[in-house]
């Protein structure tokens, strides 16, 4: 005699499918707001800057890798375009599977754009 399968519970699947996904992306749509709210719209890598007609090709990566990791003072936050922010990912997949990031200079992937540097000698040119 066989045996009978009992059906699985696809309403209860759904539900919780269907919350996970209002979670992420009420997180997603929170987290980049107030990233947006708090630094400037610079790539943090090519230092690309970005207006209101293309600010949706700037992403929110978290530093840590970690997505649930958000505090509110943006400290695991920056902001970087699409293609600085794949980059950053595929460099840290290579590293993850034991190759190591090429870099041209000691700062690695960081901005090397310095726009107050001048700032003091042009002060000082003013008086």
């Amino acid at each position: 005699m066989p045996l009978k399968k009992t059906p699985p519970d696809n309403n209860k699947l759904d539900r919780i499918v269907a919350e996970a996904r209002r979670n992420r992306e009420q997180r997603e749509t929170t987290y980049r707001e107030l990233a947006l709210r708090i630094y400037p719209w610079i790539c943090g890598r090519c230092t690309r800057e970005f207006t209101r007609e293309n600010v949706q090709s700037l992403t929110v990566h978290h530093r840590d890798h970690n997505h649930n990791n958000n505090p509110l003072d943006g400290s695991n936050w920056e902001l970087l375009c699409i293609y600085c922010h794949e980059n950053e990912h595929a460099r840290h997949l290579d590293n993850a599977e034991g190759g190591k990031p090429e870099t041209n200079n000691e700062l690695g992937s960081q901005a090397v754009h310095r726009p107050f540097a001048e700032l003091k000698t042009l002060l000082k040119e003013k008086k």
